[in-house]
């Protein structure tokens, strides 16, 4: 299955919300794509009474906290406007962060050799919660790899992304080395001073 053959490009969220959350991103994604951004994901939950968490980045993956800032002043109003959410809630506005959720086909490509936790929507071998190596995609379909593979059991396991209904990287000493030196090396691309850093 390629995914450009079901007419979605690898910038194309493939993991996307249900219900009321689909709704939502539906009213908000069209003003954040206009601001420049790309949408993650949209999270209603019961934290603090009620929370809307709207995750977003920029196409390089960055995401500042004045950028939080224009994101949440453009859809505030929106969101007013609209009223998708019934009763009080707090609007929370962030970036993906280290052990991101993995959304669109280029996020599974761009943190390959690192390990991500799955869930998919139907049963596959069995089971619907896996845990891997992100190995590489192809045809639509992810290749992982499991560390803790006994003697007996297949090492490799492969899952077509249409299938996966969550996954996020698992937080791990080389996942934060190699963000942080993505980090410095937009940094150095977008011209920011190491300095300009807090603490540094």
């Amino acid at each position: 299955m390629d995914v450009s053959a079901m007419g979605v490009s690898e910038d194309d969220r493939m993991i996307v919300e249900q219900g009321l959350e689909a709704r939502i991103a539906g009213i908000l994604r069209p003003e954040i794509e206009a601001l420049g951004y790309r949408l993650v994901r949209i999270r209603l939950s019961q934290m603090n009474g009620q929370t809307l968490q709207v995750m977003a980045e920029r196409p390089d993956g960055t995401m500042s906290v004045e950028d939080c800032e224009a994101v949440s002043n453009a859809i505030s109003p929106i969101l007013d406007i609209e009223d998708p959410v019934s009763g009080a809630y707090h609007l929370e506005i962030s970036s993906p962060g280290i052990d991101r959720p993995l959304v669109r086909a280029s996020d599974f490509e761009t943190w390959s050799g690192h390990v991500a936790k799955l869930e998919t929507a139907r049963l596959v071998n069995g089971r619907k919660r896996f845990k891997g190596r992100i190995l590489r995609v192809e045809d639509g379909k992810a290749l992982f790899r499991r560390d803790d593979a006994g003697k007996d059991e297949e090492a490799e396991f492969e899952l077509a992304l249409a299938d996966i209904a969550e996954a996020r990287l698992v937080l791990s000493d080389d996942l934060i080395r190699e963000a942080l030196r993505r980090d410095k090396a937009l940094r150095k691309a977008n011209g920011i001073e190491e300095d300009a850093e807090p603490g540094n």
